[in-house]
């Protein structure tokens, strides 16, 4: 049989790269499903839950008692795996969320422990449903947001898990896009977004009182709640009003008076940690030189904090606690292996390693993330992180581009970084302008910048790596998801000759018909998008919405491109995908366009996901000339739901 010149080449590479010492991991073991994950401890203490897969490879539920060897699945998903879970609170249940093949209208389940018995808790079609709240003097009756009265808002139901009845608790009178509940399980904070872009958190004295409200805050400001006091006479939340970044405050409801607790002046708020039981903040995390960094905020925790920080070698975070807060599960976060999770006995002081989700990479020769920063062309500094196994020479690179835009890539594993590390390229991840985490200036400075100075950012980000060695300048590729997808197609429409070629998943390619199809209950945000993108209803913004879209100047794109797509995305609708490989195949430039017919916003099927990262690996060999694990024989991964159509020059 004879072998074309591309799995000539990949076969050569994978012989050199066992020379080299560097053996090729398997994408498998750095992509597919952990072999256990997201431990939760059962309200007494007494039982652990956790998502592992099946035979079939799908996530499923698993409980166990702590001290016996005896585990129980206890759900039967049939082709999309779970991903979250809680337990109820009578101890004897566990409650998680499932659509259907992407489409984000998420039911909420009922599994019973005692019968093995599952029950749909929410069964509206074509509704979102999401867990709100649970607690521990109401075993019976969960909180539940859904848009069933109305597609565009989320109501608050009462869901009982006994009966199943539901009732309406609290309607949204048309602009919350969040709700608070209170230590008497009640629903008495509300956070709006006004239409002038505002957002205002209210608050009522019961649940037939009227709603007031407690703060405004303009677009650039940020604000959120955390929860009400133990007393229900206070709110602690989160607010850059008077200050760049988010500090931690209490709020006195009935005067106004306001205590700070925690605040950084480099970092917004990373994560909180509370009581199981009662309404008490007892820790606050900010980002600390590229890491995350825990402040005590309760004395009676500080001892924890530095024991664990001291028997844990990476980060960590409390994911976990019993009722009688005497036992934590702690998840540690490293870069050099996938997440730990660990047993804290506070009454020992010990940890216990529970297990890692991936113990087959245990060993094997990862790569170090190191916190960088990049100066941009205009004076500001963008935070970043890069991962190579090579720090001696340049190597091709490839700036993967995080999603969002308003969110931001943090340290530790990720499984897509770790495999390009391990194909022989360096990795660029860059908190560009409009990135969460580092201040309203450093947000706000990517408002309706979109393709503009957003994208400036990503260039001034290779023109780094270039000053620093890291990379050539002529082997430089692009990829990201959901907005790292648009920066990525924008990177190659609007600055062609920095990148060599991209991979797109699910990025949008035209603003106006994103804008015009965000789901439904988005609405609320509508005036949020129009001052951070564009105003889709306003004339003057034609233009800037027009030059920001690669759709538009799909013309200049002469590098090779790799899109991939799920069939029911409900925020990025496929239409955005197939105007450009239309506008690409128009005039002939090649580009190869990938469905998944059972996914949505993401790959959340672990082969199509293997599948998909499998195409990318093998295209960046192909452009920047780095290794690649070939595809199977059959053309897809086996068990990935992958259409394929290539299109122009192969």
């Amino acid at each position: 049989m004879r072998r074309s010149p591309l799995l000539l080449t990949l076969v050569c590479a994978l012989a050199h790269a066992q020379d080299a010492g560097v053996p090729l991991i398997p994408r498998d073991l750095l992509l597919g499903n952990p072999e256990r994950t997201s431990p939760r401890l059962s309200p007494d203490g007494k039982r652990l839950a956790w998502l592992a897969p099946d035979a079939k490879n799908v996530l499923q539920l698993t409980v166990k008692t702590l001290g016996e060897k005896t585990e129980t699945v206890v759900t039967a998903e049939r082709s999309r795996g779970l991903r979250s879970f809680d337990w109820a609170r009578d101890g004897n249940g566990l409650l998680y969320a499932q659509d259907a093949d992407g489409d984000e209208n998420f039911h909420l389940f009922l599994v019973d422990l005692t019968t093995r018995n599952i029950r749909d808790l929410t069964p509206w079609q074509g509704v979102r449903a999401t867990l709100l709240e649970t607690h521990a003097r109401f075993p019976d009756v969960v909180l539940v947001t859904a848009n069933v009265r109305d597609r565009k808002l989320m109501d608050v139901y009462r869901v009982n898990l006994r009966t199943g009845a539901t009732e309406l608790d609290t309607q949204n009178p048309g602009d919350v896009t969040s709700w608070l509940v209170d230590t008497g399980f009640v629903v008495r904070g509300a956070t709006a977004s006004t239409k002038d872009g505002s957002t205002e958190l209210r608050t009522r004295e019961t649940s037939k009182s009227p709603w007031k409200a407690l703060i405004t805050a303009s677009a650039e400001e940020n604000v959120s709640f955390l929860d009400f006091t133990e007393d229900g006479r206070s709110v602690t939340l989160t607010t850059s009003v008077d200050a760049d970044t988010d500090r931690v405050i209490e709020k006195s409801l009935k005067t106004g008076a306001e205590r700070p607790i925690a605040s950084s002046e480099k970092s917004d708020v990373l994560g909180t940690f509370g009581h199981p039981t009662r309404r008490a903040l007892r820790a606050v995390a900010f980002d600390v030189a590229g890491r995350k960094g825990w402040t005590p905020t309760d004395y009676s925790v500080k001892g924890d904090f530095e024991a664990i920080a001291r028997a844990v070698p990476g980060d960590f975070t409390i994911t976990s606690v019993d009722g009688a807060d005497t036992k934590w599960v702690v998840t540690e976060t490293r870069d050099v292996g996938p997440a730990r999770f660990w047993l804290w006995d506070r009454k020992a002081k010990k940890a216990e390693l529970l297990f890692g989700s991936q113990p087959k990479l245990d060993g094997a020769r990862l790569a170090s993330t190191v916190p960088i920063t990049i100066p941009a062309r205009d004076g500001l500094t963008l935070p970043g992180y890069l991962t190579r196994l090579d720090l001696t020479k340049p190597a091709p690179m490839v700036l993967v581009v995080h999603g969002g835009p308003w969110a931001r890539d943090e340290w530790g594993f990720d499984g897509l970084v770790q495999l390009l590390a391990n194909r022989g390229y360096a990795v660029l991840q860059v908190n560009f302008r409009g990135s969460s985490g580092y201040g309203k200036r450093f947000l706000n400075a990517g408002n309706r910048q979109w393709g503009l100075a957003m994208q400036d950012d990503l260039s001034d980000a290779v023109a780094w790596a270039i000053s620093q060695n890291v990379t050539d300048g002529k082997h430089v590729g692009l990829m990201g998801a959901s907005y790292g997808g648009y920066a990525t197609l924008a990177g190659l429409a609007f600055t062609p000759e920095t990148f060599a070629c991209g991979v797109d998943l699910v990025g949008p390619t035209n603003l106006f018909t994103l804008l015009a199809s965000v789901p439904p209950y988005w609405a609320p945000l509508k005036q949020l998008f129009a001052q951070r993108v564009g105003d889709l209803d306003n004339p003057k913004d034609k233009d800037l919405l027009t030059r920001a879209s690669p759709l538009f100047a799909a013309d200049k794109i002469r590098a090779p491109l790799l899109i991939g797509q799920g069939t029911n995305d409900p925020r990025v609708k496929p239409a955005e995908a197939e105007q450009i490989v239309a506008a690409l195949e128009k005039k002939g430039q090649p580009v190869t366009y990938v469905v998944y017919p059972d996914e949505g916003h993401g790959l959340a099927r672990p082969e199509n996901l293997t599948d998909f990262t499998a195409r990318a690996e093998v295209f960046f060999a192909k452009c920047l000339g780095g290794r690649a694990e070939p595809l199977p024989r059959e053309g897809k991964v086996a068990g990935s739901s992958a259409v394929v159509r290539v299109i122009g020059k192969k």
